[in-house]
């Protein structure tokens, strides 16, 4: 039997899995760590760019993209548990520009030809994903709302903080759209934590990444976790990698040196804005399993982090919902993650919250196992569907319990 419950041949064929897709060529390297009842196994393989002689470390540093989304979460709930905010209040007083929202009648008609929104949108509908807003999967020019979009600047592709507008001109460019559907009517991805880290910046009065320093990464030790990467820092980058769509080949998305996170960006975006290491975020994630604390240092009441980690769509609106079918058959939604809510598959009991990044990275945490695992590579998802590499490390991990 290995460490933390875990079998010496299990923990052996996932190192044998994960550097697989190293010495093949899918990906430069990674980082992986997977700690069970205490005791923690780490993986770390290859370089941190395609033919690079630069190792991966334990600490290097790599773009976690949707991971913010249940950071934000966390941010928006250390606000409710000080009555800064309340989950079901509207978000007019603090967010004017989302006041007096109008819903379009055809999501693919004339942006004048709306109707009233039957109520505000709130905290909680920001929190769940349901304002009304959200991704559209469908070429930029498709639409009258999407060609109406492009020109502002929101964010709505692949993460690119230097092109993003600022943040009071980003949230007026939203505000001056028509919603998609009602409040509450059904999940869209991704816009309601943009919104999110919006409203924590005027809820707090302070730049969002400063709220999130004090309150969240200095506490628990996140030391190379924010919206850029210093100078001094960025030999520690992974290069991003993903698959031009001109070619079809993999090609540089991000480079390290002078990239898209080498300076503060205009609009740090609760979505899809932070860079981190693999340790940083199993600080963070190990606090959620912890009921809200690391064991020294208490960021959230165990209550927020249960509501946080429990499912809030109806069933109805799961029919009409989701980035890849079939995923709410399975899967309900939190506050900024994904909850486990039938086990279909070995890798994750009942009750696993998750969200991962489509940069290339993804973590979990099964409270049943005592489980928290994450991983971090470079190159960016081809499709909403986890990659093979995230999908076998998870195989990997649960293959590996031997109790």
């Amino acid at each position: 039997m290995g460490s933390g419950g875990f079998s010496k041949a299990g923990l052996a064929r996932l190192r044998g899995v994960m550097t697989g897709y190293v010495e093949r060529g899918e990906i430069p390297g990674l980082v992986a760590l997977v700690r069970r009842k205490g005791r923690l196994h780490t993986e770390v393989v290859g370089t941190l760019a395609h033919g690079g002689a630069t190792p991966v470390e334990r600490d290097s540093i790599f773009r976690i993209s949707s991971m913010t989304k249940p950071v934000t979460a966390a941010a928006t709930l250390i606000l409710v548990e000080e009555c800064a905010l309340r989950l079901d209040d509207p978000v007019d007083a603090l967010l004017p520009e989302l006041a007096d929202r109008r819903v379009l009648v055809d999501v693919d008609g004339p942006l004048e030809d709306t109707v009233p929104a039957d109520r505000p949108i709130t905290v909680r509908d920001l929190l769940t994903f349901r304002l009304g807003f959200g991704i559209v999967m469908a070429a930029p020019d498709s639409t009258p709302l999407l060609r109406a979009m492009a020109p502002l600047r929101l964010g709505q592709g692949p993460p690119a903080p230097q092109h993003t507008a600022p943040v009071d001109e980003w949230i007026a460019g939203l505000g001056s759209l028509p919603l998609l559907h009602q409040p509450g009517e059904r999940w869209l991805y991704n816009t309601g934590a943009d919104v999110l880290g919006v409203l924590v910046e005027r809820a707090c009065g302070r730049p969002f990444g400063e709220f999130l320093e004090e309150r969240v990464f200095g506490p628990l030790g996140m030391g190379d976790t924010g919206f850029h990467v210093p100078p001094a820092d960025v030999d520690r980058l992974a290069t991003a990698y993903w698959t031009d769509p001109a070619t079809g080949g993999t090609a540089v998305y991000d480079p390290a040196e002078g990239g898209q996170w080498s300076l503060p960006p205009d609009f740090p975006s609760g979505g899809a804005g932070l860079v981190s290491t693999a340790d940083d975020y199993l600080a963070f994630a190990g606090m959620l399993l912890g009921g809200g604390t690391d064991g020294t240092t208490r960021i959230l009441a165990r209550p927020s982090v249960e509501v946080m980690t429990t499912d809030h769509l109806t069933p109805a609106q799961k029919a009409v919902s989701g980035l890849v079918p079939g995923f709410f058959d399975a899967h309900g939604w939190g506050f900024c993650l994904s909850v486990v809510t039938r086990r279909d598959d070995p890798a994750g009991s009942v009750g696993t919250y998750s969200w991962d990044g489509g940069m290339g990275t993804s973590w979990f945490v099964d409270p049943t196992e005592d489980l928290v695992a994450v991983l971090m590579t470079q190159c960016l998802w081809p499709s909403p569907s986890p990659p093979g590499v995230v999908r076998d490390f998870g195989t990997s991990v649960y293959q590996a319990i031997g109790d």
